[in-house]
C-alpha cells in the first residue's frame, strides 16, 4: 500500500506540483487547503487538483480546511505517515504550525518536510549562499515567519528525538507542469516577478513595474535564483525519501546557483512568448536585497537532488500555462493598471 503524505496547501501553485510529483513517485497524497490561494472548481475540489486527476488519470484524497481548524486537523490524521507543507501564501503563519505540530505529536506522525525560504537569509552578507550562512536578519515579515517556524521545527526535533525533519530554503520558483494544465494563477495582484511578466505578456496587465535599477548588479536591477517549480517539487520527493533515514532535522537550499536580474528575466520571457514585454522603472521596495542565489552543492551531495531545467525551459512552460490559460484557473479576467 502506497505511503499516504499530507500535503498542506496542497491546491496551491508549489503544492499542486508538489502533488504531481508524490504521486508519480508512488506516493498517496492527502491534500488539504482553505481555497486561500487556490481556485475552487467542480465538486468543491480546488481546480488545480481536478486536472491533475485528469493528467494523471488517478483520484486525490482532498479534505477543505484551513490548519488554524484544530478540531478538522485531528480528523484527517487517521493513518497519515508523513507531512509536507508547500508555501502557503500569505497564511503562513505561527498558530497554523502549532496546531500542524501538536496534532502531529498527538497522532505519532513525526516525520516533516516544511518548505521555507531563502528570505530567512535576510541581506546576504556573502555570495552564493550556502545553509551555514547566518538566518534571522529578515528583512520583511515573510522572512521572519519563516525563521520562527524553522526555530519552533528544530526546537521540536531536538526536543523529540524520534522526530525528523527537513527544512527546504528554496529561491524562487517559476514555470509550470509541462502539460500546461497547472501553473501559477495568484489571487490578486502576482506577489512574484514572472507571474507579473507573463500576465503582462497576455495583455491583463499594461507594464510591469521594475522596482529599482540602482542597485549593485549587473544591469542595477535585483538579481534572484530561479528555479523551476517541477525541480522545487523533485526536491520535496527526495526530501520525503531522506526522513527514512531518521535524520534528525536538516535543512537544505534547493536552487540552480545562478542568479538572473530582472531584466534578463523580461528579456528571457519576450524570447519565449515572442512578445515585447512593456516595463517602466519605480523606486526601489523597502526590504528588497540586491542579489540572492543559491549555493545548492549540500542538496546534491545529501539527498542526490539537482536542478535539471535551465532557464529557457522554465520560461517555455511558464509561457505554455499562461498562453493556454489567459486569465489562470478561471474565465473572467479585465486588464489592470
Amino acid at each position: 500500500m502506497a505511503q499516504k503524505v499530507l500535503v498542506t496547501g496542497g491546491g496551491g501553485y508549489i503544492g499542486s506540483h508538489c502533488v504531481v510529483e508524490l504521486i508519480e513517485a508512488g506516493f498517496c497524497p492527502v491534500v488539504i487547503d482553505n481555497f486561500s490561494n487556490a481556485v475552487r472548481g467542480e465538486g468543491d475540489v480546488p481546480e488545480s487538483l481536478r486536472r491533475i486527476e485528469k493528467i494523471l488519470d488517478t483520484s486525490i484524497e482532498f479534505h477543505e480546511l484551513d490548519l488554524l481548524d484544530r478540531p478538522g486537523l485531528e480528523n484527517v490524521y487517521l493513518f497519515v505517515s508523513s507531512v509536507e507543507q508547500p508555501l502557503r501564501y500569505y497564511q503562513v503563519n505561527l498558530t497554523a504550525t502549532m496546531n500542524l505540530l501538536e496534532v502531529m505529536q498527538t497522532h505519532g506522525v513525526h516525520n516533516l518536510v516544511f518548505s521555507s525560504s531563502a528570505t530567512v537569509y535576510g541581506d546576504p552578507q556573502r555570495l552564493p549562499i550556502d545553509e551555514q550562512h547566518p538566518v534571522g536578519g529578515c528583512t520583511n515579515p515573510y522572512g521572519k515567519t519563516k525563521y520562527f517556524i524553522e526555530e519552533m521545527i528544530m526546537d521540536q526535533c531536538k526536543a523529540e528525538k524520534d522526530w525528523n525533519s527537513v527544512l527546504l530554503r528554496y529561491f524562487n520558483p517559476i514555470g509550470a507542469h509541462a502539460s500546461g494544465l497547472i501553473g501559477e494563477d495568484p489571487q490578486g495582484i502576482p506577489n512574484n516577478l514572472l507571474p507579473y511578466v507573463a500576465q503582462v505578456a497576455i495583455g491583463r496587465r499594461k507594464h510591469l513595474n521594475v522596482f529599482g535599477n540602482d542597485y549593485d548588479t549587473i544591469d542595477g536591477t535585483g538579481v534572484r535564483d530561479y528555479i523551476h517549480v517541477v525541480d522545487l517539487a523533485k526536491g520535496h520527493i527526495a526530501a520525503l525519501k531522506k526522513l527514512k533515514d531518521n535524520c534528525g532535522c536538516k535543512v537544505y537550499n534547493l536552487g540552480t546557483g545562478t542568479g538572473y536580474s530582472v531584466l534578463q528575466m523580461v528579456k528571457a520571457m519576450e524570447k519565449a512568448s515572442g512578445i515585447e514585454i512593456m516595463y517602466l522603472i519605480a523606486p526601489r521596495r523597502g526590504g528588497d536585497v540586491a542579489s540572492c542565489y543559491a549555493d545548492p552543492r549540500l542538496a546534491e551531495k545529501e539527498l542526490g537532488w539537482k536542478a535539471d531545467f535551465n532557464l529557457e525551459r522554465m520560461c517555455k512552460d511558464l509561457w505554455r500555462w499562461q498562453s493556454k490559460n489567459p486569465t489562470g484557473f478561471t474565465s473572467n479576467g479585465r486588464l489592470h493598471e
